[in-house]
C-alpha cells in the first residue's frame, strides 16, 4: 500500500498511532518500526507518523508510555532468566518486585500477595480510566470539529448564492447600461439628421414658378 501524506489526522489515527506505539514500546522493538506500521494501517508516511507522535500524541500518554517501557524491561529480563519460578515469573508482569508480593505465613513461597494482584488491578483499571478518558476527549474534539465543518460549509453555501445573486445583478445592470447606450446612440443619429433636415430647408425656397431657389 502507497503511504499518502494528509494533512487532517482523525481521533481514530491519534488511537491507531497510540495503541501501535505503545505496543511496539512494550515488545522492545523500535518507534521507527512502530510508525511504519501505523503508516501502512491509514495511509501515511513514517515520518509524518513520527512527527504526529512527537508533537501532539505523546504528551497525552506519559503515564501508559512509562508502564509500556517497565513491562519491555521485565520482559527483557525474563527472556535473560528462563528458571524464574512461577510466581516471580507473574509478579514481573504485574510490575511488582518479590518483595513487594510478600509471604502470608503459612503458605507456600509461589503464592502472590492478595495485596499485590489488587494494587495491580488497580494500577490496571487506572490505565483504562486514562485512556477512556483520552478518547473522550478525542471524541469531543471530534465532534466540536464536525460541528464548525458543518457551519463553514454552511457559511460557504450562502456565500456562493450571495455571489452567483450579484453576478446576476451584475449581467442584469450590464445588459441596461448597453441598452441605454444603444439609444443614446441613435437619439443622437436622429438630432443630427433633423438638424441636416433643417439646414437643407432654410438653403432653398421655391420661386413662384414652383421651382426651389438655392438661397445664398
Amino acid at each position: 500500500m502507497t503511504a499518502v501524506r494528509q494533512d487532517a489526522w482523525s481521533a481514530e489515527d491519534d488511537l491507531i498511532l497510540a495503541e501501535v506505539t505503545l505496543r511496539h514500546i512494550r515488545e522492545g522493538s523500535t518507534q521507527l518500526a512502530a510508525f511504519e506500521e501505523v503508516g501502512e494501517k491509514i495511509g501515511r508516511t513514517s515520518a509524518a507518523c513520527g512527527f504526529r507522535w512527537n508533537s501532539c500524541v505523546r504528551k497525552s500518554y506519559e503515564g501508559a508510555i512509562g508502564i509500556a517501557k517497565g513491562q519491555r524491561q521485565k520482559r527483557s529480563y525474563l527472556k535473560k532468566q528462563p528458571s524464574v519460578r512461577g510466581a516471580q515469573v507473574a509478579g514481573l508482569i504485574l510490575g511488582d518486585t518479590e518483595e513487594e508480593f510478600g509471604r502470608s505465613e503459612g503458605l507456600s513461597e509461589n503464592t502472590l500477595s492478595i495485596d499485590a494482584v489488587i494494587r495491580f488491578l488497580r494500577q490496571w483499571k487506572g490505565t483504562i480510566q486514562e485512556a477512556g478518558r483520552q478518547l473522550k476527549m478525542l471524541e469531543r474534539d471530534l465532534r466540536e470539529k464536525e460541528d464548525e465543518l458543518t457551519e463553514l460549509r454552511s457559511e460557504n453555501e450562502r456565500l456562493s448564492k450571495e455571489v452567483n445573486l450579484a453576478q446576476s445583478d451584475y449581467r442584469v445592470v450590464n445588459d441596461d447600461y448597453k441598452a441605454l447606450i444603444q439609444i443614446m446612440d441613435r437619439a443622437r443619429r436622429l438630432a443630427f439628421l433633423n438638424e441636416e433636415e433643417e439646414e437643407m430647408k432654410t438653403r432653398f425656397k421655391m420661386d413662384g414658378n414652383g421651382n426651389l431657389e438655392r438661397i445664398e
